[in-house]
């Protein structure tokens, strides 16, 4: 920053003064008069006599810088056309802004599986001002800019991060890749490569957690919303043409389903960059698709259903060489928790945070999750397990709380017995330390995560998106610390009552059965039925 190279500069051009200090011994001068005016006011005998909370004597007191709170308040403005603008001011020379899109896979109930995977892949290609997708690389190259587009279950976010100066080439930009794609026939086919590379790519890979993610969303909410595939399916690569994406971009891109977020750049300037881009010319799909022949919005709301998905699969060849990772199978079970609108989203991420884990090896101490639950409880006493970690998965109409694990194919019915006894004791007793220690912890992680400018923008632009506001942090952690015991056991209890959701990958020769796994969340102890055990 320029403070820190003006201080760098005064050190460099006054270090022959401070060479002739240490010379002459001068250097000493001033902390002696200062130690010896303490000890002859007796006031310090020893640094044990004052605690760190107390101001040390004879000190002048400080001075803190301060802010004022409301230039970095997250600002909001409604277009006529229904597109919400939403920013926050931030330091600094650089900005990020995007448009964040109410659409996802969970709408493609009616129209091919994996659009959204597709769209994800030809974002920021040639559009109406710009012929090819070097075009928009040269732009992004001259003001410093990097572009990235992701589309998840429930959103699609085209983001940009560039210098503050250029935010009005930079809005037009995104106006024209969001609004004005022209979808060659060559960035389709190139898109269907990508896609088809990236499937394969899953499932040669050592982490199998992205296709164990999908095979549970898939067991929790079966063939509806947020159970349906976020990976375009291998047999619907070849169905994606021209008109099958304008169909979808006609009916899910529309300026009341948008939110243009920014982050570091004025909000007044944003929105009338935004009303000159966002208003003015109508999307590239316009005259080619008609409203009638697109089939109508989807306004589902998620069914969380319970069941399994299960892959038998040979992972012995997963990872060779001179030292390959062992033989794993992978087992996810989860149970309903809530949408982050609940009143419960809180509690249970507090508990999700208690529970923590990860994998059997991490070079981290106590900020790691290395006193959470699952560390503490089954990778510690378990020696053959390779991972335990907790996930909660919230969307705005609901959610899911699940633990993966993964373990050597002959300790799976062991592994199944110990997780499904770590998910009935979430509802016992919580010792005040473990709780003061997750609730400190995900507040931790809330406001570092909060540093990053593109996290705020992500945050910003779906908390407008889903509610119409965003919750500032300092809500938020005081929501966290309003959490208590009696709260989680609530909360534990609550998704302990519903039905459980399997997904399990590798060799399943030893994997219980269904109805095994759900009547052992419902027992007391947590215990697998008797027959299971010892058959």
């Amino acid at each position: 920053s320029a403070c820190a190279s003006k201080s760098r500069l005064f050190v460099i051009a006054n270090m022959a003064s401070y060479s002739s200090y240490l010379k002459r011994g001068l250097y000493m001068k001033p902390l002696l008069e200062i130690s010896n005016n303490i000890l002859t006011r007796g006031r310090w005998t020893s640094s044990a006599n004052i605690p760190l909370s107390t101001a040390l004597p004879d000190l002048p007191t400080p001075l803190f810088a301060s802010t004022d709170a409301d230039q970095h308040d997250t600002k909001i403005t409604t277009l006529d056309n229904g597109l919400r603008v939403a920013s926050q001011n931030k330091f600094g020379q650089f900005s990020t802004l995007g448009v964040i899109v109410d659409t996802g896979s969970r709408y493609e109930a009616r129209f091919p599986s994996g659009i959204s995977h597709f769209l994800e892949k030809i974002a920021f290609a040639s559009t109406e001002s710009f012929n090819t997708r070097d075009d928009i690389l040269t732009l992004l190259e001259k003001h410093g800019g990097i572009s990235d587009c992701q589309t998840h279950r429930d959103v699609a976010i085209y983001a940009l991060s560039a210098e503050t100066k250029a935010i009005d080439p930079m809005v037009h930009l995104l106006s024209d890749v969001v609004l004005r794609p022209q979808l060659r026939q060559s960035e389709i086919e190139e898109a269907a490569m990508a896609v088809q590379f990236e499937l394969e790519d899953l499932n040669m890979r050592q982490e199998q957690e992205p296709v164990l993610m999908e095979m549970i969303h898939a067991a929790a909410f079966r063939n509806n919303t947020l159970g349906l595939p976020r990976f375009c399916p291998v047999e619907n690569i070849t169905a994606m043409t021209k008109h099958t994406i304008q169909s979808f971009l006609h009916r899910y891109y529309t300026p009341s389903r948008m939110v243009l977020a920014g982050v570091g750049i004025e909000h007044e300037a944003l929105v009338k960059l935004a009303e000159r881009y966002f208003t003015h010319s109508s999307p590239s799909w316009a005259d080619s698709v008609s409203d009638t022949d697109v089939p109508p919005l989807d306004v589902s709301i998620s069914q969380y259903t319970g069941g399994k998905q299960l892959k038998q699969k040979d992972m012995s060849n997963i990872s060779l060489g001179p030292t390959p990772i062992p033989e794993l199978t992978h087992v996810v079970i989860g149970l309903e928790s809530c949408g982050f609108e609940d009143p419960d989203f809180i509690p249970i991420a507090v508990l999700n945070m208690m529970m923590g884990g990860g994998g059997s090896f991490s070079a981290g101490g106590p900020g790691k999750g290395m006193y959470t639950r699952l560390y503490l409880n089954v990778l510690n006493r378990y020696h053959w397990m390779f991972n335990a970690t907790a996930y909660h998965h919230s969307y705005i109409d609901g959610g899911f709380f699940c633990i993966h694990a993964s373990a050597n194919p002959n300790q799976v019915k062991e592994m199944v017995q110990v997780l499904v006894r770590e998910f009935v004791c979430m509802a016992g007793d919580v010792h005040h330390v473990e709780l003061h220690r997750a609730k400190t912890q995900l507040k931790s992680m809330l406001m570092m995560n909060l540093e990053v400018r593109p996290v705020i923008f992500e945050d910003i632009g779906r908390q407008v998106l889903a509610t119409g506001v965003r919750r500032t942090p300092t809500e938020l952690c005081h929501a966290i610390d309003q959490v208590n015991a009696d709260d989680i056991q609530r909360v534990a209890n609550r998704m302990l009552q519903t039905k459980v959701s399997v997904a399990a990958l590798g060799e399943l020769s030893q994997l219980p059965r269904y109805r095994d796994i759900q009547q052992g969340i419902t027992a007391v102890d947590g215990t697998l039925p008797r027959r299971f055990l010892f058959g």
